[in-house]
Protein backbone atom coordinates (compact mmCIF):
# COMPACT_ATOMS: atom_id res chain seq x y z
CA UNK A 1 0.00 0.00 0.00
CA UNK A 2 0.92 3.47 -0.80
CA UNK A 3 0.04 6.53 1.18
CA UNK A 4 0.36 10.26 1.08
CA UNK A 5 0.73 11.26 4.97
CA UNK A 6 0.08 14.96 4.34
CA UNK A 7 -3.30 14.42 2.60
CA UNK A 8 -4.54 11.26 5.71
CA UNK A 9 -5.39 13.35 8.50
CA UNK A 10 -7.56 16.07 6.64
CA UNK A 11 -8.87 13.33 4.59
CA UNK A 12 -9.37 11.23 7.87
CA UNK A 13 -11.33 14.17 9.74
CA UNK A 14 -13.80 14.68 6.58
CA UNK A 15 -14.64 11.00 6.46
CA UNK A 16 -15.21 10.73 10.24
CA UNK A 17 -17.21 13.63 10.23
CA UNK A 18 -19.52 12.15 7.02
CA UNK A 19 -19.56 9.45 9.45
CA UNK A 20 -20.63 10.93 12.92
CA UNK A 21 -23.17 12.66 10.49
CA UNK A 22 -24.73 10.07 9.21
CA UNK A 23 -25.02 8.29 12.59
CA UNK A 24 -26.67 11.74 14.60
CA UNK A 25 -28.23 13.92 11.81
CA UNK A 26 -28.37 16.25 15.07
CA UNK A 27 -24.79 15.97 15.64
CA UNK A 28 -23.12 18.16 18.52
CA UNK A 29 -19.84 18.08 16.43
CA UNK A 30 -16.32 19.00 18.42
CA UNK A 31 -13.81 17.37 16.34
CA UNK A 32 -10.38 16.36 18.04
CA UNK A 33 -7.07 14.45 17.02
CA UNK A 34 -6.25 11.48 19.11
CA UNK A 35 -3.24 10.08 18.00
CA UNK A 36 -1.33 10.82 14.76
CA UNK A 37 1.58 8.17 15.13
CA UNK A 38 3.48 6.73 12.22
CA UNK A 39 1.60 3.21 13.08
CA UNK A 40 -1.54 5.06 13.64
CA UNK A 41 -3.70 8.17 12.77
CA UNK A 42 -6.79 8.62 14.93
CA UNK A 43 -9.41 11.34 14.63
CA UNK A 44 -12.81 11.92 16.74
CA UNK A 45 -15.77 13.99 15.98
CA UNK A 46 -18.74 13.87 18.40
CA UNK A 47 -19.14 10.41 18.97
CA UNK A 48 -17.34 9.00 16.41
CA UNK A 49 -13.66 7.66 15.81
CA UNK A 50 -11.90 6.92 13.10
CA UNK A 51 -8.68 4.98 12.57
CA UNK A 52 -6.45 4.72 10.16
CA UNK A 53 -3.87 1.20 10.73
CA UNK A 54 -0.72 1.00 10.08
CA UNK A 55 0.94 0.92 6.31
CA UNK A 56 1.61 -2.61 6.57
CA UNK A 57 -1.80 -3.73 8.30
CA UNK A 58 -3.07 -6.86 6.51
CA UNK A 59 -6.49 -5.79 5.41
CA UNK A 60 -7.79 -9.86 5.03
CA UNK A 61 -6.12 -10.08 8.83
CA UNK A 62 -7.82 -6.88 9.69
CA UNK A 63 -11.04 -7.61 8.18
CA UNK A 64 -10.68 -10.55 10.50
CA UNK A 65 -9.93 -9.05 13.45
CA UNK A 66 -12.70 -6.86 13.28
CA UNK A 67 -14.93 -8.77 12.69
CA UNK A 68 -14.24 -11.13 15.41
CA UNK A 69 -14.80 -7.48 17.91
CA UNK A 70 -18.16 -7.47 16.43
CA UNK A 71 -18.76 -10.90 17.96
CA UNK A 72 -17.87 -9.56 21.49
CA UNK A 73 -20.38 -7.26 22.56
CA UNK A 74 -19.72 -6.91 26.43
CA UNK A 75 -15.69 -7.61 25.75
CA UNK A 76 -14.38 -5.92 23.32
CA UNK A 77 -16.12 -2.35 21.79
CA UNK A 78 -17.74 -3.06 18.97
CA UNK A 79 -16.62 -1.57 15.37
CA UNK A 80 -19.35 0.73 12.98
CA UNK A 81 -18.87 -0.89 10.07
CA UNK A 82 -18.13 -4.70 9.61
CA UNK A 83 -14.64 -4.46 6.79
CA UNK A 84 -11.91 -1.68 6.99
CA UNK A 85 -12.50 1.18 4.32
CA UNK A 86 -9.47 2.36 1.86
CA UNK A 87 -8.26 5.78 2.15
CA UNK A 88 -5.16 7.29 0.68
CA UNK A 89 -3.65 3.65 0.70
CA UNK A 90 -4.60 3.00 4.45
CA UNK A 91 -7.27 0.78 6.00
CA UNK A 92 -9.51 2.89 8.25
CA UNK A 93 -12.27 1.13 10.76
CA UNK A 94 -14.58 3.39 12.64
CA UNK A 95 -15.77 2.96 16.09
CA UNK A 96 -18.24 4.72 19.04
CA UNK A 97 -16.47 7.10 20.46
CA UNK A 98 -15.66 5.57 24.68
CA UNK A 99 -13.99 7.63 27.90
CA UNK A 100 -10.52 6.99 28.20
CA UNK A 101 -8.75 6.10 31.50
CA UNK A 102 -7.75 8.63 32.83
CA UNK A 103 -3.24 8.58 32.65
CA UNK A 104 -3.50 11.63 35.64
CA UNK A 105 -5.35 9.64 38.21
CA UNK A 106 -3.59 6.39 38.76
CA UNK A 107 -5.00 5.54 42.03
CA UNK A 108 -9.13 4.92 40.02
CA UNK A 109 -7.20 2.36 37.30
CA UNK A 110 -9.76 0.13 36.77
CA UNK A 111 -6.93 -2.84 37.39
CA UNK A 112 -9.89 -5.18 38.12
CA UNK A 113 -12.41 -4.36 35.22
CA UNK A 114 -9.22 -5.01 32.89
CA UNK A 115 -8.34 -8.08 34.26
CA UNK A 116 -12.35 -9.37 34.50
CA UNK A 117 -12.20 -8.80 30.33
CA UNK A 118 -8.89 -10.62 30.27
CA UNK A 119 -10.37 -13.19 31.68
CA UNK A 120 -13.60 -13.71 29.89
CA UNK A 121 -11.72 -13.22 26.62
CA UNK A 122 -9.10 -15.74 27.30
CA UNK A 123 -12.37 -17.91 28.18
CA UNK A 124 -14.41 -17.10 24.57
CA UNK A 125 -13.36 -19.39 21.99
CA UNK A 126 -13.12 -17.43 18.65
CA UNK A 127 -16.26 -16.30 17.69
CA UNK A 128 -15.10 -16.46 13.83
CA UNK A 129 -11.54 -17.50 12.08
CA UNK A 130 -8.67 -14.59 13.40
CA UNK A 131 -4.85 -14.77 12.66
CA UNK A 132 -2.36 -15.62 15.62
CA UNK A 133 -2.12 -12.86 18.42
CA UNK A 134 0.84 -10.35 17.39
CA UNK A 135 2.22 -9.84 20.72
CA UNK A 136 5.65 -12.03 19.90
CA UNK A 137 5.35 -9.84 16.63
CA UNK A 138 5.18 -6.38 18.07
CA UNK A 139 8.04 -7.62 20.40
CA UNK A 140 10.18 -8.51 17.98
CA UNK A 141 9.85 -5.01 15.92
CA UNK A 142 10.87 -3.38 18.92
CA UNK A 143 14.26 -5.58 19.31
CA UNK A 144 15.10 -5.19 15.19
CA UNK A 145 14.34 -1.60 15.30
CA UNK A 146 16.74 -1.01 18.87
CA UNK A 147 19.63 -2.84 16.75
CA UNK A 148 18.96 -1.01 13.68
CA UNK A 149 18.68 2.55 15.24
CA UNK A 150 21.44 2.64 18.31
CA UNK A 151 23.90 -0.48 18.30
CA UNK A 152 26.52 1.43 20.07
CA UNK A 153 24.41 2.73 22.39
CA UNK A 154 25.18 1.28 26.09
CA UNK A 155 22.55 0.15 27.01
CA UNK A 156 21.45 -1.94 23.86
CA UNK A 157 23.51 -4.87 24.81
CA UNK A 158 22.01 -6.00 28.14
CA UNK A 159 18.52 -5.65 26.18
CA UNK A 160 18.98 -7.48 23.41
CA UNK A 161 20.77 -10.53 25.44
CA UNK A 162 18.06 -10.50 27.38
CA UNK A 163 16.11 -10.54 24.41
CA UNK A 164 18.09 -13.56 22.77
CA UNK A 165 17.63 -15.55 25.73
CA UNK A 166 13.89 -16.03 25.00
CA UNK A 167 12.67 -19.35 23.87
CA UNK A 168 11.54 -18.89 19.85
CA UNK A 169 7.78 -18.38 20.19
CA UNK A 170 8.41 -15.51 22.27
CA UNK A 171 10.46 -13.95 19.79
CA UNK A 172 8.01 -14.42 17.18
CA UNK A 173 10.53 -17.09 15.04
CA UNK A 174 8.20 -20.03 15.92
CA UNK A 175 4.26 -20.90 16.71
CA UNK A 176 3.09 -20.06 20.16
CA UNK A 177 2.63 -23.08 22.34
CA UNK A 178 -1.44 -22.38 22.66
CA UNK A 179 -2.81 -21.92 19.20
CA UNK A 180 -6.54 -21.59 20.62
CA UNK A 181 -7.13 -19.55 22.89
CA UNK A 182 -8.24 -15.41 22.24
CA UNK A 183 -5.91 -13.07 23.19
CA UNK A 184 -5.82 -9.35 23.05
CA UNK A 185 -2.20 -8.97 21.90
CA UNK A 186 -0.68 -5.61 23.17
CA UNK A 187 -3.18 -5.14 26.95
CA UNK A 188 -2.29 -1.87 28.72
CA UNK A 189 -4.44 0.55 30.48
CA UNK A 190 -4.67 2.39 27.54
CA UNK A 191 -6.67 0.06 25.60
CA UNK A 192 -9.85 0.37 27.72
CA UNK A 193 -12.50 3.01 27.31
CA UNK A 194 -15.79 3.17 29.03
CA UNK A 195 -18.67 2.94 26.25
CA UNK A 196 -21.15 4.57 26.39
CA UNK A 197 -19.34 7.51 27.92
CA UNK A 198 -18.80 9.07 30.52
CA UNK A 199 -19.96 6.10 32.67
CA UNK A 200 -20.81 2.97 30.77
CA UNK A 201 -19.06 -0.21 31.40
CA UNK A 202 -15.13 -0.66 30.32
CA UNK A 203 -14.59 -2.39 27.25
CA UNK A 204 -11.30 -3.36 25.52
CA UNK A 205 -10.41 -1.39 22.60
CA UNK A 206 -7.65 -1.85 19.53
CA UNK A 207 -8.11 -5.25 17.65
CA UNK A 208 -4.75 -4.58 15.68
CA UNK A 209 -2.96 -7.44 17.60
CA UNK A 210 -6.36 -9.51 18.51
CA UNK A 211 -6.09 -13.48 17.63
CA UNK A 212 -4.98 -16.80 19.22
CA UNK A 213 -2.10 -17.39 21.65
CA UNK A 214 -0.76 -17.35 24.61
CA UNK A 215 -3.21 -15.94 27.20
CA UNK A 216 -0.27 -15.27 30.07
CA UNK A 217 1.09 -12.63 27.41
CA UNK A 218 -2.01 -9.96 28.78
CA UNK A 219 -0.82 -10.28 31.83
CA UNK A 220 2.67 -9.56 30.57
CA UNK A 221 2.71 -6.07 30.53
CA UNK A 222 1.50 -5.39 34.05
CA UNK A 223 3.56 -8.22 35.18
CA UNK A 224 6.67 -7.17 33.77
CA UNK A 225 6.11 -3.58 35.51
CA UNK A 226 5.33 -4.98 39.00
CA UNK A 227 8.55 -7.25 38.11
CA UNK A 228 11.06 -4.05 37.27
CA UNK A 229 9.32 -2.01 40.58
CA UNK A 230 7.48 0.29 38.37
CA UNK A 231 3.68 -1.15 39.25
CA UNK A 232 2.43 -1.08 43.37
CA UNK A 233 2.38 -4.48 44.28
CA UNK A 234 -1.53 -3.54 45.30
CA UNK A 235 -2.71 -2.93 41.93
CA UNK A 236 -0.96 -6.14 40.42
CA UNK A 237 -2.68 -8.21 43.23
CA UNK A 238 -5.54 -6.36 42.42
CA UNK A 239 -5.55 -6.99 38.90
CA UNK A 240 -3.99 -10.90 39.37
CA UNK A 241 -7.04 -11.29 42.21
CA UNK A 242 -9.81 -10.12 39.35
CA UNK A 243 -8.38 -12.66 36.59
CA UNK A 244 -8.19 -15.40 39.32
CA UNK A 245 -11.89 -14.65 40.51
CA UNK A 246 -13.28 -14.78 37.39
CA UNK A 247 -11.68 -17.70 35.93
CA UNK A 248 -8.73 -16.26 34.25
CA UNK A 249 -6.99 -19.42 32.28
CA UNK A 250 -3.54 -17.85 32.18
CA UNK A 251 -2.53 -18.80 35.64
CA UNK A 252 -2.96 -20.94 37.72
CA UNK A 253 -6.45 -20.59 40.48
CA UNK A 254 -4.03 -20.42 43.19
CA UNK A 255 -0.55 -20.79 44.05
CA UNK A 256 2.27 -19.38 42.30
CA UNK A 257 1.83 -17.55 38.74
CA UNK A 258 5.20 -17.04 37.78
CA UNK A 259 5.94 -20.20 36.10
CA UNK A 260 2.84 -19.17 33.42
CA UNK A 261 4.09 -15.48 33.85
CA UNK A 262 8.15 -15.48 33.56
CA UNK A 263 8.81 -15.84 29.47
CA UNK A 264 5.76 -13.18 28.19
CA UNK A 265 6.70 -10.86 31.24
CA UNK A 266 10.83 -11.16 30.23
CA UNK A 267 9.56 -10.64 26.85
CA UNK A 268 7.38 -7.43 27.26
CA UNK A 269 10.55 -6.30 29.53
CA UNK A 270 12.88 -6.34 26.35
CA UNK A 271 10.39 -4.85 24.27
CA UNK A 272 9.68 -1.80 26.90
CA UNK A 273 13.38 -1.52 27.36
CA UNK A 274 13.84 -1.78 23.53
CA UNK A 275 11.53 1.10 23.14
CA UNK A 276 13.08 3.43 25.84
CA UNK A 277 16.70 3.11 24.59
CA UNK A 278 15.12 3.66 20.71
CA UNK A 279 13.79 6.92 21.93
CA UNK A 280 16.65 8.06 24.06
CA UNK A 281 18.99 7.63 21.57
CA UNK A 282 16.89 9.48 18.54
CA UNK A 283 16.14 12.57 21.50
CA UNK A 284 19.95 12.22 22.05
CA UNK A 285 19.44 12.09 25.48
CA UNK A 286 20.01 10.03 28.65
CA UNK A 287 17.73 7.70 29.87
CA UNK A 288 14.91 8.45 32.39
CA UNK A 289 14.36 7.29 35.68
CA UNK A 290 11.99 4.56 34.37
CA UNK A 291 13.67 3.69 31.03
CA UNK A 292 17.13 2.96 33.54
CA UNK A 293 14.89 0.49 35.33
CA UNK A 294 13.37 -1.60 32.19
CA UNK A 295 17.16 -1.54 31.09
CA UNK A 296 18.72 -2.68 34.42
CA UNK A 297 15.71 -5.64 34.60
CA UNK A 298 16.92 -7.05 31.32
CA UNK A 299 20.74 -7.07 32.56
CA UNK A 300 19.55 -8.94 35.96
CA UNK A 301 17.03 -11.28 33.33
CA UNK A 302 20.74 -12.71 31.96
CA UNK A 303 21.58 -14.17 35.70
CA UNK A 304 18.57 -16.55 35.91
CA UNK A 305 17.13 -18.58 32.51
CA UNK A 306 13.68 -18.16 31.56
CA UNK A 307 11.60 -20.79 32.67
CA UNK A 308 9.61 -23.34 30.53
CA UNK A 309 6.75 -22.22 28.42
CA UNK A 310 3.41 -23.07 28.97
CA UNK A 311 0.53 -22.62 26.76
Amino acid sequence: MTTDAHALLPALAARVRETAHARTPACPCGAATLADRPDATVVRHAGTVAKAHAVDADPAELALRVTAAAHLPGVLLPPLAPTPADLHGRLVTYWPYGEPVDPQDPDAAPWEAAATLLARLHRTPAPTPVPPMRGPARAALAATRLRDTAPGHPATAPVLAAWAALPAWARGEAAMPDTTTLCHGDLHLGQLIRHPAPAGPWLLIDVDDLGTGVAAWDLARPAAWYACGLLPPDAWHRFLTAYRAAGGPAVPADGDPWPALDVPARALTAQNAARAVTKAALQDRPLDEVERALVDACARMASVPPAAPRG
